[in-house]
């Protein structure tokens, strides 16, 4: 009986144990983000919205969040993959500079990302 008891108690522990959050590889961060809006937690408790179109572009827009006194509120990048890397590209943000961020799913419209900087968040999908 007792045995049977701690079978069935690690059974229910382990069906209700939160699931690893799963790293998506290239093909799957195409069809994850291509063609959807992406919102990065940010900080200050604003929501920072990325569109990913399914061209290769990407619109980040902070003017909801204030950011026009620090950079450009709104600039239309590109986006690809590399790897099982997502990386993108602004004109002026961030110099220019190509940046790429390994993404994890944590939800059915969640994410957890970390850049190659070391810097990570939250985000969530739409659309």
């Amino acid at each position: 009986m007792i045995r049977a008891f701690a079978i069935a108690a690690f059974a229910l522990a382990a069906t209700a144990a939160p699931a690893a959050a799963e790293q998506l590889a290239g093909s799957a961060i195409k069809e994850t983000i291509g063609g959807k809006r992406v919102y990065l937690a940010t900080p200050f408790g604003g929501e920072f919205p990325l569109h990913y179109k399914a061209n290769g572009r990407v619109t980040g827009d902070g003017r909801a969040l204030g950011l026009g006194r620090f950079m450009a509120p709104r600039e239309t990048g590109r986006w690809f993959v590399q790897g099982d890397q997502l990386c993108q590209q602004f004109p002026t943000w961030y110099d220019g500079q190509v940046s790429c961020f390994t993404l994890r799913r944590t939800g059915e419209t969640t994410l957890r990302w970390r850049r190659d900087d070391g810097y990570s968040g939250r985000a969530r999908i739409e659309g």
